[in-house]
């Protein structure tokens, strides 16, 4: 019979709160996040329980260690706000892979331009691959005027990140976006400019 464990989810990191602070003095902040000072631990333990909080260390590595009165549930609840906050913010870059065929219509060019750029602008990667069926790969030259077509269109906000290459009857280039620029103030200027 095979066990199956259930993978534990993000350790719990700890902190140690009142009488488990073991550090004779410690660096103690208010709950308003202002430094207190250096004092005892003792000290410390008495200013907290005379407002009725909890002495909480949040760097135990430092010299001298820091503490913190706060409550401490709220203080977890805010710790997790600020992962949650972390997590939301940092969006990882996808590969986003769009076909084509190495005799497209114009209209369905334009159609794969403009989802390439609505990929791109959003910070995704683009991988285009052209896909040669039967006897069409005696014609490479037009696949790559597809991908010189798309990739000139796209151009004012990628960059090639791969060189067109063949892999087998495929022919696959990798855009990757440039970095984010104010496209629309930028559009913006020109225009007032025109005027």
């Amino acid at each position: 019979m095979i066990k199956r464990f259930k993978k534990r989810e993000e350790f719990r990191k700890s902190y140690r709160i009142n009488e488990g602070i073991s550090a004779p003095t410690l660096r103690v902040l208010g709950s308003d996040g202002k430094q207190i000072g250096v004092i005892s631990r003792a000290e410390a333990l008495e200013k907290a329980r005379a407002l009725g909080l909890d002495l909480v260390g949040i760097a135990p590595n430092a010299n001298p260690p820091v503490a913190k009165i706060i409550d401490y549930k709220k203080f977890l609840y805010q710790e997790g706000k600020k992962k949650k906050e972390e997590k939301r913010k940092s969006k990882v870059s996808e590969t986003k892979e769009l076909r084509l065929g190495p005799f497209m219509d114009n209209h369905d060019l334009q159609v794969v331009i403009k989802k390439a750029s609505e990929f791109l602008q959003d910070g995704n990667k683009v991988k285009l691959v052209v896909k040669f069926i039967g006897r069409q790969i005696q014609h490479p030259e037009f696949g790559e005027r597809i991908v010189d077509e798309v990739i000139k269109s796209v151009s004012p906000f990628s960059k090639i990140e791969r060189e067109r290459h063949f892999e087998g009857k495929q022919l696959i280039t990798l855009l990757s976006p440039e970095k984010k620029k104010n496209y629309e103030k930028e559009n913006q200027e020109i225009s007032e400019q025109k005027v």
